[in-house]
């Protein structure tokens, strides 16, 4: 098989423009260290703040994710940064602002506007929490941040060189890996299983991801396996994963992640990164 190259070129090194609950910042080190070193298309079927992506400033991608409002954001990102950077310089960290624009209807905005409108968000609301209720709609509180950086420009002109090469899409992780040929390599960021049996999922997109998605990513993971495609995943150290990925290689790691539903609450949380090769 021809030799593939991991990284594109080097230039200034983009980061995630966005928080994101559940980021991969605590573990990229890990994750890196167990990547191939070469590989055809870099496919992310769950995106979320892409941090694994932008580590990797891969010269082709498929990124996709079932968060409508984030994968515009991407798409805005990509293709007109000078006009959403323009839209962000206008926000400011205000409580009042902030609901303000919480109560707005992203409906009725146009793709640059919706992205700053979830962008301005994001950096606003408490923890970065992206959390939707039953009609879809936002519902975070205001952050209280001393002086959050809504505006980044540097940044987002360094991930819009970096979406470049990337193929963005919002769909189902099944469908978004359909096209991975051997010698490609998929990372899978999935909403993670609770760590206790009280815990419950939190809806980023109005979807629930039950245990019957779970069963059915596993099952993906397989296929893709047999198939000759590199293929990754994280998620939390309980049984039922373990036993998901019976037969594949699993490693134990540790993380610092919020232990309670209150933020400041942090300690050590056992997770586990699985690969297919």
């Amino acid at each position: 098989m021809e030799k593939r190259r991991a990284v594109g070129e080097r230039r200034q090194a983009a980061r995630p423009f966005i928080k994101w609950a559940g980021g991969k910042k605590q573990i990229l080190r890990e994750l890196l260290a167990r990547a191939p070193q070469t590989f055809g298309t870099y496919f992310e079927p769950f995106l979320g703040g892409g941090a694994v992506f932008f580590s990797l400033s891969p010269s082709k991608a498929v990124l996709s994710d079932l968060n409508p409002h984030l994968m515009n954001a991407y798409l805005v990102v990509r293709d007109r940064v000078d006009e959403l950077a323009e839209s962000l310089e206008v926000h400011r960290a205000d409580r009042d602002y902030y609901y303000m624009m919480r109560d707005l209807s992203p409906e009725t905005m146009s793709d640059v506007e919706r992205a700053s409108w979830f962008i301005y968000l994001n950096k606003t609301c408490y923890n970065g929490l992206w959390r939707v209720n039953k009609s879809g709609r936002f519902n975070v509180p205001f952050g209280r941040y001393k002086n959050p950086r809504i505006l980044d420009r540097s940044n987002l002109h360094a991930a819009s060189r970096a979406l470049r090469a990337a193929d963005l899409r919002c769909s189902d992780f099944e469908d978004a890996v359909q096209d991975a040929l051997p010698g490609d390599f998929v990372y899978f960021d999935p909403p993670y299983l609770p760590l206790g049996g009280t815990a419950v999922f939190t809806s980023y997109t109005g979807e629930g991801f039950d245990v019957s998605e779970q069963e059915r990513l596993a099952e993906v993971f397989r296929r893709l396996s047999r198939k000759g495609v590199f293929v990754m995943l994280s998620n939390s150290d309980v049984p039922l994963v373990r036993r998901l990925y019976r037969g594949f290689r699993i490693d134990t790691i540790q993380a610092a992640r919020a232990i309670s539903c209150r933020g400041d609450r942090r300690g050590l949380v056992g997770e586990v990164i699985i690969t297919g090769y």
